[in-house]
């Protein structure tokens, strides 16, 4: 588990956490406005009025979120990181401060959620950075390329980057991380950029989730093709070219040796020995 305040790393007595729900419209939902782009997003964190509880008092910075409906209650998305500007002379009961967006974090917009332990008491509610992880002891509970690949939709649909691989291994998607341990499997590595394909098999303890671990934390997996391939190039050559499928699946009980023989199998329908990246 990752908590919240080792993700997110700010300084503390600085920045307030902005918890969005309905936006005072039970028909349209913060998450709404948050994955439409839409104006009243930033409205709705701007807006002030004379409870404390919905003012930033003498914050910096604010991480804004948006209630994940679809997970539940106790989910948030998170939506960015702004530097507040308080407008003078003061506004209640709209819009009273300005916000910019800081690059910090700026790339998990739309593409991380937050887990709490319980529920926020109300519609729109602020807290010091420094008292969320006691009053609400949340987690990174998924972070993915998109807000949307979070949602694993079967085993004949993968389609994964190099680069959507290695955030779904580093931050362990559970969606992912459960259909993928779960079942041993033969592969494919397609590097797209000259189309040449590499056929592999997973047959560890944790599945396919542990071998493809394996090439987003270390690129190569220990395979020799993929070393040359960074020796003669670089290790954005990977990065920017691999993509990840699966042929077949096995239950965890199946033997090996007929995994094995199944991977020879697709060697020989794509030959990726002569044409391929197989050896």
């Amino acid at each position: 588990m990752i908590k919240f305040e080792d993700f997110f790393k700010v300084e503390s007595g600085k920045v307030k956490v902005k918890f969005n729900m309905n936006a005072g419209n039970k028909k349209l939902p913060a998450l709404d406005l948050l994955l439409k782009d839409d104006y009243r997003w930033i409205e709705m964190n701007s807006w002030k009025t004379k409870q404390a509880n919905n003012n930033y008092a003498d914050a910096e910075y604010v991480l804004a979120f948006a209630q994940y409906y679809p997970y539940g209650s106790n989910y948030y998305m998170f939506g960015g990181l702004y530097k507040i500007e308080k407008i003078m002379p003061e506004k209640y009961d709209q819009v009273g401060y300005n916000l910019t967006l800081q690059n910090e974090y700026k790339e998990y917009i739309k593409r991380l959620i937050i887990k709490l332990d319980r529920p926020v008491a109300r519609d729109i509610y602020n807290k010091p950075f420094e008292t969320v992880q006691r009053d609400f002891n949340p987690e990174i509970y998924e972070l993915t390329p998109s807000a949307r690949l979070s949602n694993f939709t079967g085993y004949n649909n993968v389609l994964l980057t190099h680069k959507e691989l290695q955030i779904i291994a580093k931050y362990e998607a559970p969606e992912w991380k459960n259909a993928l341990e779960n079942v041993k499997g033969v592969y494919t590595i397609t590097d797209i950029s000259n189309g040449k394909i590499y056929i592999g098999s997973a047959t560890g303890e944790n599945g396919i989730w542990q071998r493809w671990c394996s090439y987003a934390k270390e690129l190569t997996g220990g395979n020799k093709t993929f070393i040359e391939l960074i020796n003669n190039n670089d290790e954005e050559y990977i990065k920017n070219n691999f993509t990840y499928s699966i042929l077949e699946i096995f239950d965890k009980k199946t033997k090996d040796s007929y995994i094995l023989q199944r991977e020879e199998f697709w060697k020989k329908v794509f030959q990726t020995v002569k044409f391929g990246m197989n050896n």
